[in-house]
């Protein structure tokens, strides 16, 4: 009989694990690719330590030559590390019987987190890498867009409501500048970020004497990590800015994501998602196009958002080894780079395909007949009577214009107090959405610049 598929999140489900995230991400983070860090930061102590002179040379060769995580007894790790509640014993166990009279140099003098932090940190640089790739393509996809639609009107909407004239491309050159900053702050957290950790028990190197500092500085070397200037056993803020730095990433793309939700619904109309036969079908209505890669997006903002505070939470540990909170990251780290990868993924198809309707746009930019251009007509009209006399009779022309569903050209055209002073041809000009985007295609030219420097 055919087994039965036994996942029960959404990261390793055979139904959702591509909608949440990618494999190349789930790979990263994989049991098996964790316990080969576990065992690849074993063997660069015992290669530093070797360097070190504090055990012997051809102990540090046998333990790197034997060391086969292919061939050690899954179940059994899973059995010993749930007794033991970590899994670096129970990895320690193997090594040693693979790699016979050597075995005994095996994690001479670390510490379980030693072990287990290092090994993380090399998972967040790779997880990082992708991120990085990722946010890159994406700026872009933003970039193109930017460039594409930097003169095509729409409406600028504040409160749900129209408010004035601005451009796509400005709406998407404000997108492309979050992603400008987020791959900034990436590049600035790595150095706090990716440093190894060897610091024995309490944290304090004692096991290994003078050479303590020596052993943790060649550790880092065979690992190509920085070196910490000082021990990171409960002192978390790196991790938890890592995650926090998703938190701001996803947070950009939920706004992107309700933003293209909005603006594809019936009413509005203005922007669609790539079309792929089936994609956000439903099954009872046949008109149906959901948003779905929009839709992914928020969920996954939403979900790193949860994992951004229970880092922030995990930071409050006690003494020099915590009684717990550590456990947190577990779940939090893993999850939060497959979410935000998944996310980014999401978003690279949603606006890579993205359809945009510049007919739409322009017709619901005149739904108002006029009226989202109110204050370029009384700024308009101020030289000739003054600002708060034109605020008083646009306010009125606007009034008329909604009360018999009159074009605001009109209403002012049979204002005399409007028509003695001003041509319709003018009042045509500062009534055309058109000619009221203030510098919004200049705001997207220095975005573009900027995010090319």
């Amino acid at each position: 009989m055919a087994a039965f598929p036994t996942s029960t999140t959404v990261f390793d489900s055979i139904l959702f694990r591509d909608a949440f995230g990618t494999p190349r991400m789930r790979e990263v983070f994989s049991d098996y690719a964790l316990i080969s860090r576990y065992a690849e930061v074993e063997i660069a102590l015992a290669k530093a330590q070797a360097r070190c002179s504090v055990i012997p040379a051809n102990a540090a060769e046998e333990i790197a030559r034997h060391t086969n995580v292919s061939a050690f007894d899954f179940d059994l790790l899973r059995r010993e590390t749930d007794v033991v509640g970590y899994p670096i014993l129970p990895l320690v166990h193997q090594m040693v019987k693979q790699c016979g009279e050597a075995g005994r140099y095996v994690h001479w003098g670390a510490t379980t987190q030693d072990i287990m932090d290092s090994a993380v940190i090399l998972q967040v640089r790779d997880g990082l890498e992708i991120i990085e790739e990722d946010i890159a393509a994406l700026r872009g996809i933003l970039a193109d867009l930017s460039r594409r639609y930097r003169d095509t009107p729409m409406a600028g909407r504040t409160h749900l409501q129209q408010a004035l004239p601005v451009t796509f491309g400005y709406k998407t050159a404000i997108w492309l500048a979050m992603f400008d900053r987020h791959a900034e702050r990436l590049e600035q957290l790595k150095p706090r970020v990716l440093v190894g950790q060897f610091a024995g028990a309490a944290g304090t190197l004692a096991s290994l004497g003078d050479k303590g500092f020596d052993v943790q500085k060649a550790l880092c070397e065979e690992l190509g990590l920085g070196v910490p200037v000082s021990t990171w056993h409960v002192a978390r803020d790196g991790l938890a800015e890592v995650v926090n730095f998703f938190g701001l990433v996803t947070g950009s793309l939920g706004k992107i994501a309700l933003d293209i939700m909005i603006m594809a619904s019936t009413e509005f109309a203005e922007l669609y998602e790539p079309f792929v036969k089936g994609r956000g079908a439903s099954s009872t209505m046949p008109q149906k196009r959901n948003p779905i890669s929009s839709e992914l997006m928020l969920a996954a903002c939403k979900g790193v958002r949860q994992h951004a505070g229970l880092m922030l939470d995990a930071m409050v540990q006690d003494f020099e080894r915590a009684t717990g909170p550590w456990h947190a990251e577990w779940m939090a780290i893993p999850e939060s780079f497959v979410l935000t990868a998944g996310a980014l993924h999401q978003a690279k198809f949603a606006l890579g395909g993205l359809i945009v309707d510049e007919k739409k746009m322009a017709g619901n930019l005149d739904i108002s007949r006029g009226l989202i251009v109110a204050e370029a007509v009384m700024m308009g009209l101020a030289p000739q009577m003054g600002r708060q006399e034109a605020h008083d009779v646009v306010y009125d022309a606007c009034r008329l214009a909604n009360e018999k569903q009159l074009t605001l050209a009109d209403a002012l055209a049979a204002n005399p107090q409007v028509s003695g002073r001003i041509d319709r041809a003018t009042i045509d000009r500062l009534t055309s959405p058109g000619n009221y985007l203030g510098l919004a295609p200049e705001m997207v030219d220095r975005v573009l610049a900027a995010s090319r420097r």
